[in-house]
């Protein structure tokens, strides 16, 4: 798990999005309301899924992260288990989970690479 995921405003632009991304060298983020609420995830996937699109990719410069993000988020409560985690992403077919405490406040990010990793030994 990643602790203290890098996370992004809902209103944040897509150019935002992209320069976190490729300057963390991740993949996905959680998104955020003004609140700090998690609303959703942005991944690489959902831009290429915008870019792809004729009419989101026309409008490119104008969206914002909340247009095109996955909501809601998937969460996965911290006293889960690796293999409640990998069944999880399987059966969503996603890459990532938002790690939650008990009170569902996001503390960090479980990744299908982190899983991976795991299993090396």
């Amino acid at each position: 798990m990643t602790p203290n995921p890098i996370s992004i405003s809902e209103a944040a632009s897509l150019a935002e999005a992209v320069g976190l991304l490729d300057s963390n060298k991740i993949s996905g983020m959680p998104v955020v309301d003004p609140s700090g609420e998690l609303v959703g995830v942005l991944s690489q996937t959902d831009l290429i899924k915008a870019q792809a699109n004729p009419q989101l990719q026309a409008n490119w410069r104008g969206l914002a992260v909340g247009q095109i993000m996955t909501k809601p988020a998937l969460t996965i409560p911290s006293t889960a288990t690796l293999e409640q985690a990998a069944r999880l992403m399987g059966e969503r077919r996603v890459h990532r989970l938002v790690v939650t405490d008990a009170t569902a406040t996001p503390i960090g990010i479980i990744s299908a690479s982190d899983l991976v990793r795991s299993w090396l030994g």
